[in-house]
Order: C-alpha cells, then sequence, then structure tokens
C-alpha cells in the first residue's frame, strides 16, 4: 500500500511540473527542483536548475500544450523514476514548434516532497 501511496505523491509532481512548465512559473519550477538538478534536452544540452528555470520562464518559448502521455512511476526506498512521452506545442523566435520525444526524470523525497534531481529527453531509435 505505501508504494501505491508513494507512487500516486509522484505523479502529482510530475503533473506540478508539466503545470509549471505551461504557466513559466518560476517559483513552482524552484520549489519542486532540486539545487543539483541536472536537465537534459534532446539535443544533448543539459542544464542546471537555474539555467532549465530561465530558459521555461525567459518568454523566450510560449508553451501552447503540453502532454505527458503514457506515464510510469516506480519509487525504490527514496528515489523515483518516472518515464512519459513528451508531446507539445510551443512557439519560439516566432516559430510554431511540435515536440515529440521520450522523458525520463529521477526523484529524489525531501521529508514529505518528491523533489526533481534528473531528467533526460531523448529521441527513441526505431
Amino acid at each position: 500500500m505505501q508504494a501505491a501511496t508513494e507512487e500516486t505523491a509522484v505523479a502529482r509532481a510530475v503533473e506540478a511540473y508539466r503545470q509549471a512548465m505551461l504557466a513559466g512559473d518560476a517559483a513552482q519550477l524552484a520549489a519542486i527542483s532540486m539545487d543539483e538538478l541536472t536537465y537534459g534536452h534532446t539535443s544533448g544540452l543539459v542544464e542546471t536548475k537555474a539555467e532549465f528555470i530561465d530558459t521555461v520562464t525567459s518568454g523566450k518559448t510560449a508553451w501552447k500544450s503540453l502532454l505527458f502521455i503514457e506515464p510510469t512511476h516506480c519509487v525504490v526506498g527514496d528515489t523515483a523514476v518516472s518515464r512519459y512521452t513528451f508531446l507539445g506545442e510551443n512557439e519560439s523566435a516566432g516559430t510554431a514548434n511540435r515536440l515529440r520525444f521520450s522523458v525520463v526524470m529521477v526523484w529524489k523525497k525531501q521529508g514529505e516532497a518528491w523533489r526533481l534531481l534528473v531528467r533526460q529527453g531523448f529521441n527513441k531509435i526505431l
């Protein structure tokens, strides 16, 4: 029963992250991210917590839609792994973009909160 409860809590943290991305909410992104965050993009770019938050909240990119398809969550002690397909539409530098790729996230439990430690986007090889 405890594992199911923790998986539900991780699912809520992933949804809070998704909502904060859509809203460009720096405070919420900071609250759910560990200071040691490494945020990897499909391009190979890896950002720190501060760089990631600046990228999302600077206004350079505006998210129009953002869905996380078929999410899964696995909790082992105070660590959790989330996986999903990222499906989104944004506008960046006046260009509309449609994105679809896979994501893996690593969460650590601190007190009662799950906080993001690692996020890596990647393209599946077919």
